[in-house]
């Protein structure tokens, strides 16, 4: 054997609080590698719409086709072919989320009802994208826009031409969306195997830092699941499936990884140009790389809703949270409650420590973003046009920022926010700015109260039942060692199998070491089990016979820069 297996249970009582910092919370981070996407699709999605209605002179009906333009901030890390299906279920949810809350004012005139529904929106919405894993900005949007629609003036004869405006917004953001597929294919698998690489190169480059390491298995886990939801096997796949191969062997074995060839093959994904072709390594031809990689697709997302969820403890937080937000602003007289509810629903993330930071960020976020609205609200008056280019403007600053930290990104949300108030008509900024501030105030608050309030105790059973799914494929990766002569797709697919479950294992972890009112966590088996995992990672590795150099579909070896392109 290689390596022992982790350490047994042993009893833990006591209780833990984790601090709750302020040091680096609103330190800037380096931008995603694709915030210009986003940022610039926001921008194209909302300008055929926003620029009709201008010419219509219908400004009052913006917000409804703003709920369809925002539909094309999600989606951008996905394979084209996932992407499609995913942002016409965006579409659909945002189409189905306008429409309840269209329905509610149109019936409903009691505001304490219509924060109730909200609440229950947002947590509903919070819910279904965590499960779907949608990715940023998650449900955010959805309740922002709903929100608002909850608290417009409505009849419930206006409801389908509404919902017309929204589905046909969104069906242009689809095409937005979908538009680089025609100049480059394959450029999110491209993408996600490049960060892999790269991120194998940092772990061989600091083979004894934990953190490289982590970073390095959810690249890896992550460039897998985008070449699984590309559908057909092309031969660009294949190519890009045998650079993910070396990028989870190097996070295997980072001694004997040769991090510059690691980065090399890297930057040759840029682009559009051949996709590198390294050596094969034996065991992981197409058969393999195709049968045994599709294996390792993930359940369904509704699977993830059942009991014992760890999303319904963030679930009841949101609920919570939004109904006191929303109470609290009609008790103090404010006439948007939908910005104290929109406020709450924003903060919360995995635990309590990541939703106080969230809390930090929004307060700081958009008590300087009401700065910025008072030096540009002269200018967005001057005439309608300039206020759509400034929406416009600060829709894109915001996907610009927001990735650098959620602070920076909310200097654009709020003035946003802020001037989409004015498509009707322009209203007093002072009136406005104080509303926002005190809605900010107390949405955070008690956005953070609930969370504390609202326990998740079982965070500390989901890290057994990864270190126990650990164990299985620990257990198992050893057995196939222990064969006189390991087939290669056995000791590829064990391997595979336990990345995968360390993957699962260190986000467990993770959302566990922020929670509060638990017991101690088991962190000593949770570090013996992943060292143990890699240790036996590496032994696979090692047990893989050598292959010969790799020859691409055109007859040429490895070293030539032609191959397979994408």
């Amino acid at each position: 054997m290689s390596s022992t297996p982790p350490a047994s249970p042993s009893p833990r009582t006591s209780v833990r609080r984790p601090r709750l910092p302020l040091a680096g919370v609103l330190r800037a981070n380096k931008p995603s590698d694709i915030w210009f996407k986003p940022a610039t699709s926001v921008v194209a999605s909302a300008a055929l719409p926003n620029l009709t209605l201008l010419a219509l002179g219908r400004l009052d009906l913006m917000m409804y086709t703003m709920a369809g333009s925002f539909c094309a901030l999600y989606g951008h890390n996905l394979p084209y072919a996932a992407r499609a299906r995913a942002l016409a279920g965006v579409v659909a949810g945002m189409v189905a989320s306008v429409a309840v809350a269209l329905v509610a004012a149109s019936f409903v005139s009691s505001a304490a009802a219509l924060v109730a529904i909200g609440a229950l929106l947002a947590a509903a919405q919070k819910t279904l994208c965590d499960a779907t894993r949608i990715g940023p900005p998650g449900h955010l949007i959805f309740t922002f826009i709903s929100s608002a629609s909850l608290f417009a003036p409505q009849t419930i004869g206006q409801v389908p031409g509404h919902l017309a405006l929204t589905l046909g917004a969104g069906a242009v953001a689809w095409l937005v969306g979908m538009a680089p597929v025609l100049v480059r294919p394959h450029g999110p698998e491209r993408r996600a195997t490049a960060r892999a690489l790269n991120a194998a190169a940092a772990h061989a480059e600091r083979p004894g830092h934990a953190s490289a390491r982590g970073a390095a298995a959810a690249a890896v886990h992550a460039a897998w699941q985008s070449l699984l939801a590309t559908g057909a096997r092309s031969a660009t796949r294949r190519a890009l499936e045998r650079l993910v191969v070396r990028a989870e062997v190097a996070l295997a074995a980072p001694g004997d990884a040769d991090a510059a060839q690691l980065r090399a093959w890297a930057a040759g994904l840029r682009g559009t140009g051949a996709v590198p072709r390294p050596a094969r390594i034996a065991g992981t031809d197409d058969e393999l790389l195709g049968a045994e990689v599709e294996r390792a697709s993930e359940a369904p997302w509704w699977r993830r809703l059942g009991p014992g969820s760890p999303l319904l403890p963030v679930a009841l937080r949101t609920a919570l949270g939004c109904a006191l937000a929303g109470y609290a602003s009609l008790a103090l007289g404010i006439g948007r409650p939908y910005w104290a509810l929109v406020t709450a629903a924003s903060l919360y993330q995995a635990n309590v420590t990541l939703t106080w930071n969230r809390g930090v960020q929004r307060v700081v976020g958009n008590l300087a973003g009401v700065l910025v609205f008072a030096a540009v609200v002269p200018l967005a008056h001057l005439s309608p046009l300039a206020l759509v280019l400034c929406c416009m403007a600060f829709s894109f600053g915001a996907e610009a920022l927001i990735t650098r930290n959620y602070w920076l990104g909310s200097l654009c949300v709020t003035p946003m926010a802020l001037l989409v108030t004015e498509f009707a008509r322009f209203q007093e900024p002072t009136e406005l700015i104080t509303d926002r501030v005190i809605d900010t105030l107390v949405g955070a608050l008690l956005g953070v109260v609930a969370a504390v309030a609202v326990t998740n105790r079982r965070a500390g059973d989901h890290i057994e039942a990864a270190l126990t799914r650990v164990a299985a494929a620990h257990a198992a990766a050893e057995r196939t060692l222990a064969a006189p002569a390991p087939a290669p797709a056995a000791l590829e697919s064990a391997r595979r199998s336990l990345a995968a479950a360390l993957v699962e294992l260190r986000a467990a972890a993770d959302t566990a070491a922020g929670e509060w009112w638990q017991r101690a966590l088991p962190q000593e088996r949770v570090v013996e089990a992943e060292r143990a995992g890699h240790r036996t990672l590496a032994a696979t590795v090692r047990r893989q016979p050598p292959g010969p150099a790799a020859v691409g579909e055109t007859g040429r070896t490895a070293g030539d820069p032609s191959g397979a392109r994408g």
